[in-house]
């Protein structure tokens, strides 16, 4: 049995050949969803990075293991505790490549530095062999090409039993593909939504990547419109047309760079004469927001932007061509293995098989999803029917309304906003987001929800910290308007003012109950 996962940074379905994009960016890609299944309703549990693959290595919710940021405490896995053995729960079949070295016998491999990027070692748990390609996630294809080249000239036809999963970085920003690679897509018209109406629109927001804003400085703890001269693919802001297709173009580069490096791979596992007999899995941590919510080139929310993943599974022998709708978290992947390889399911997993939609195109989606995000803001959205609900708990800066629905049929990109048309919507979904929550923390060793960790702890990692100095960008871009409202939302990142209003208001209360004293006197 031999197994590769590809796992594609920020990818977002909707830039794919075979998801119904215009413009050909996957080629290689679009090959092997035309060999295999095809899910179109496919979503990580837990965004962005470091949650999506803690929870696909554990099959657990981040609810659950614990890991739903990207700093704080909620950046790692929670302890085990005092039932923790000798070997913890990673190693006795508790990771993905752990269970399928020890119950199917794989040789498993890890290219990627994705552990080193985030802190997350325990994500290197199970893999026999692992290559750090060096660059912290900042690799462009060419530099993980020649290290999977390698395993694959070593490893694909003499060993009989392998699990190889390789991670590229193309689509993620900054967009990084060679200048000489060209543009491909450069006498190609960008997607029709994206007008010059919505462009204006969205000059109207506030928050992190932003058309304003489209970078961060981890450094000065702020949000920017400077772009990198390293990176000249990669816009700092969006102030007209051509720099939203500039932004366009350079996403779509990086996903075409990085599928004609794919099919390099391919190439020489088909001279091995092993790509017939080949498992491939065809995925991504997380989408990425191009435009939806008004965000560009982040993977920052809990909604279908950011959580909304390719999935392809091409497995010899089972269904060819076949699209699923069904909705299924990425989690679902282990036990559907396990089915498939007739080995038995792990009792700790979240997730539920859909071996038969690769065997027989069976429907076995689930009635709805629940999706998190606590890394950009904590948010958890509902997926339901043609629906998308989003509950802010934290907004990011963004202005966000506590509820957001969107229609999914009728406004793909997530534009308009119908929560408050669609009250009986909400409830439905807010009913299934408690439901789903109760079942969550039945399962978790302790009573801990750690989305409230990451609150308590000051907010998401990536808007700790920051608005101070965004109040004084939005003063000095002459957005100033906006600035109330964001302290009245967040005002303990100010807590000078937040301490004398308070003051203000006890000191209000002693005077009225002082004067009550004295009137009843």
């Amino acid at each position: 049995m031999k197994i590769l996962f590809l796992d594609l940074d920020s990818l977002n379905p909707d830039h794919l050949g075979c998801y119904g994009y215009h413009r050909n960016t996957s080629p290689e890609i679009d090959r092997i969803a035309a060999e295999g299944v095809r899910f179109t309703n496919y979503y990580t549990s837990d965004a962005p990075c470091a949650p999506s693959r803690t929870a696909l290595m554990t099959g657990k919710f981040g609810i659950v293991n614990g890991l739903v940021g990207h700093g704080g405490t909620a950046g790692d896995l929670k302890l085990e505790g005092a039932d923790r053995q000798l070997m913890g729960e990673l190693s006795r079949a508790g990771s993905l490549p752990a269970y399928l070295q020890m119950f199917g016998g794989l040789k498993t491999a890890l290219i990627s530095p994705f552990a080193y990027r985030h802190s997350t070692f325990s994500f290197y748990a199970g893999f026999n062999e692992v290559y750090d390609t060096g660059g912290f996630g900042m690799e462009s294809a060419d530099q993980v090409t020649p290290v999977a080249l390698d395993w694959i000239n070593r490893n694909a036809a003499s060993e009989d039993d392998w699990f190889l999963y390789i991670n590229f970085w193309d689509p993620h920003t900054p967009y990084r593909a060679p200048e000489s690679f060209g543009n491909p897509f450069e006498n190609e018209p960008i997607a029709e939504w994206l007008t010059e109406e919505v462009l204006e629109r969205h000059r109207l927001k506030v928050g992190p990547h932003s058309v304003n804003e489209l970078a961060m400085d981890p450094r000065t703890k702020s949000y920017t419109n400077q772009s990198n001269p390293l990176f000249p693919r990669d816009p700092g802001e969006i102030k007209d047309m051509a720099d939203l297709r500039k932004m366009m173009d350079g996403f779509d580069t990086g996903i075409r760079y990085m599928d004609e490096h794919i099919g390099i791979l391919f190439d020489r596992l088909e001279q091995l004469d092993v790509m017939e007999e080949l498992i491939i899995i065809i995925s991504a941590d997380h989408g990425e927001n191009m435009g939806h919510l008004g965000i560009y080139g982040e993977h920052s929310t809990a909604n279908h932007g950011t959580c909304h993943l390719p999935m392809i599974i091409r497995w010899p022998g089972m269904k060819r061509g076949w699209v699923d709708e069904g909705l299924h978290y990425h989690l679902d992947l282990a036990p559907t293995i396990a089915e498939m390889l007739n080995m038995p399911a792990m009792p700790q997993w979240s997730g539920t098989s859909y071996a038969k939609a690769l065997k027989e195109g069976a429907d076995c989606g689930r009635d709805y999803l629940v999706v998190s995000q606590c890394a950009h803001v904590a948010q958890r959205g509902v997926r339901f029917g043609d629906w998308m609900y989003i509950r802010s708990y934290h907004d990011g800066y963004h202005l966000f309304d506590k509820e957001m629905l969107y229609n999914l049929r009728e406004d793909p990109y997530e534009q308009h906003n119908v929560a408050e048309q669609n009250i009986d919507v909400c409830r439905e979904a807010v009913y299934y987001l408690t439901e789903w929550h109760d079942e969550m923390m039945l399962q978790s060793n302790d009573d801990v929800d750690p989305l409230w960790t990451v609150i308590k702890e000051g907010g998401p990692a990536h808007a700790k910290g920051y608005l101070k100095s965004y109040v004084h960008r939005l003063e000095e871009t002459g957005r100033g308007q906006h600035v109330a409202e964001l302290k009245r939302k967040h005002p303990r990142e100010f807590p000078e003012e937040y301490a004398a209003t308070r003051q203000s208001i006890e000191q209000t209360i002693m005077m009225r109950m002082f004067t009550r004293i004295v009137q009843k006197s």
